[in-house]
């Protein structure tokens, strides 16, 4: 029965995708939506926003590469590190927990250089990975997007990313150790 279940699963999830494109296209064509011109005009509309975000994007990666050079990094987490020991979160971790507001990409990639050390299926592998898909980008998504839309006072946004934050790598080191301690 299991078995028949997994199949199933597979033979759906491989072709939801593609159903879903024709159900669109189907209905496009019902409604006499010229399909192709719409998405030309579409993909121009997402260039021209691109190519809006691309300095802002520059900018967050400098400022984060500057952080990480100048060793900002380490020297936060050599400070923070016994207090977070203290509530179960690995030292190892932090370095994900404070770049992660910072830069998806960064974040990603001290991940994949903790998968490598300890393994993903260690405490510290898990607690990383779970970190990364709880918590967000604010600092980029604010930087990016506000400044794309010239948004320059960014009232409650920036405490209330950090809360939301804070609160999603809280969730994922309990989770952690409820799970896999």
């Amino acid at each position: 029965m299991t078995d028949i279940f997994v199949q199933s699963l597979a033979i759906l999830s491989n072709w939801a995708i593609p159903f879903l494109i024709f159900v669109i296209l189907l209905a496009a064509i019902r409604k006499k939506i010229k399909v192709y011109e719409v998405f030309v005009d579409g993909a121009k509309e997402g260039f021209e926003i691109a190519v809006m975000i691309i300095p802002y994007l520059v900018a967050i990666l400098v400022a984060i590469g500057m952080f990480r050079a100048s060793g900002g990094m380490e020297f936060i987490i050599r400070y923070i590190a016994p207090l977070t020991n203290k509530l179960g979160m690995p030292a190892e971790t932090l370095s994900v927990a404070l770049m992660r507001p910072l830069s998806g990409s960064g974040s990603l990639g001290i991940i994949t250089e903790l998968l490598k050390t300890h393994g993903p299926d260690s405490f510290i592998g898990r607690v990383a990975s779970t970190m990364y898909g709880s918590t967000e980008t604010t600092f980029y998504v604010i930087a990016v997007y506000f400044g794309v839309v010239n948004i320059k006072k960014t009232r409650h946004s920036v405490p209330a990313g950090l809360i939301a934050d804070v609160i999603g790598l809280g969730a994922a080191v309990f989770i952690c150790h409820v799970m896999f301690d």
